[in-house]
């Protein structure tokens, strides 16, 4: 993947655009995920920085496919081609529109925070989002830099589909996107870390505020000796936290793995910290024995869950996933850590078959429901938990939730639980 993270891709996309250091330009972010690319795009050539609202236009029954999009001031590009192949009525696209246009009006409020845009008359106008799928939002970008008076209008994206980026250029006076591969499928492919980004960040960088989300969070890399063994790890800790979940992954996902950062994001907006720690090395990821030993994973689990009580103080919570979600139910029955919440999504609760009798730990199960092989398995495992225990299944997912919509769902679910059991306290990033 050639990007780190949003902040990466935008120095790097800062680099190509140095041309119009010190100009009249102004740089636009289309929110959420364009904004962090674009602010390190304003800071490298002390332009302005703003943000271009739009929306999607999503069909009704598929939301992640673009019919279109909107803008401020009713602008509005579809695709008659996919409005005819898909038989959109006009009174579904109405609705659509109805309901996206309500949220650019709460956007705008939320992010300017009653500051006028930045005047466009007679400017440069430099688009930037985090990369472009379908170029939908892109166009009606340019259109509404356009209409606010720009004298020239310049796309610039780290990433895209080549034949997008190609098609752009006869909407824009200039294009600039950094990787162009021929085998494209979705923005998120091309970055380490492409966890969403929240409202809160948008209006604070749009405030001129730092926009390091590790100075806001305490984010920050750390080493638990489980043993001798040193186990990487990422501590985020909010503002005022309410307890910390610690991610047991399964081989695969580790600390930086954009499903694990996207899963918690949503606790880190909730108010909760995160712990996301690798309990194999490196080399021992590729032992597949090692990968199944789930009695290794969750003895060393706990003594992960040791050291998070030392440094920051109950109450412990453990999101599993794949192997790790056995290993997160068996060691939430060890009698040295006090966990106050379990949730397991996919992988083998089979594996903590032999324990599953003495989980007292509240615990919610997420399986997908076209998932047929692990669903079975997770009823199962449900009906032995003798503690408080629920099975959320999530419509249309399968094993590793990759459909549109179903991960975001799984997270939000876990967020639920983990603010339900958690008790408010305050953690210090000592």
């Amino acid at each position: 993947m050639p990007f780190t993270d949003r902040r990466d891709a935008g120095r790097r996309l800062a680099a190509r655009l140095d041309r119009w250091r010190g100009s009249d330009a102004v740089v636009l972010g289309l929110p959420r995920g364009g904004v962090p690319v674009a602010s390190e795009v304003a800071r490298a050539l002390g332009a302005p920085l703003d943000v271009v609202l739009v929306r999607k236009l999503g069909l009704p029954f598929q939301p992640e496919l673009a019919l279109g999009a909107i803008g401020e001031g009713g602008l509005r590009v579809v695709d008659p081609d996919l409005v005819r192949r898909f038989g959109i009525s006009a009174a579904e696209l109405a609705a659509v529109e109805a309901a996206e246009r309500s949220e650019l009006d709460r956007r705008a409020a939320r992010f300017r925070s009653g500051r006028a845009p930045v005047p466009l008359a007679g400017r440069t106008a430099i688009v930037v989002d985090d990369g472009v799928a379908t170029g939908a939002s892109a166009r009606v970008a340019v259109a509404a830099a356009r209409a606010a008076g720009a004298r020239r209008v310049v796309v610039a994206v780290p990433v895209g589909a080549r034949q997008v980026v190609t098609a752009l250029r006869a909407d824009a006076d200039d294009v600039v996107c950094l990787e162009c591969p021929a085998a494209f499928i979705a923005v998120g492919q091309w970055y380490e870390d492409f966890t969403q980004t929240p409202d809160e960040e948008v209006a604070r960088l749009l405030a001129g505020e730092p926009g390091d989300p590790d100075a806001a969070t305490g984010d920050e890399e750390v080493t638990v000796f489980a043993g001798a063994v040193p186990l990487g790890g990422r501590l985020t800790v909010p503002e005022c936290a309410a307890g910390i979940v610690v991610f047991a992954h399964g081989s695969g996902s580790g600390r930086y793995s954009p499903r694990a950062r996207s899963a918690a994001e949503p606790l880190h907006r909730a108010g909760i910290a995160t712990l996301l720690v690798d309990l194999l090395t490196p080399s021992e990821e590729t032992d597949r024995a090692r990968v199944f030993a789930v009695e290794l994973l969750a003895s060393r689990l706990v003594e992960v869950t040791r050291w998070v009580r030392a440094r920051t103080g109950p109450p412990v919570g453990y999101f599993g996933t794949g192997t790790g979600a056995a290993a997160a139910l068996l060691a939430a029955t060890d009698y040295r850590v006090e966990v106050a919440a379990v949730v397991a999504r996919g992988g083998r609760p089979d594996l903590a078959a032999k324990r599953l009798g003495w989980v007292r730990t509240p615990t919610m199960l997420i399986a997908g429901a076209r998932d047929a092989a692990a669903l079975e398995l997770y009823r199962r495992a449900h009906s032995r938990l003798p503690g408080e225990a629920h099975l959320a299944v999530v419509p249309g997912a399968t094993h590793l939730f990759e459909e549109p919509g179903t991960l975001d769902q799984a997270a939000r679910l876990a967020r639920d639980w983990f603010r339900r059991y958690l008790t408010p306290v305050t953690i210090e990033g000592g």
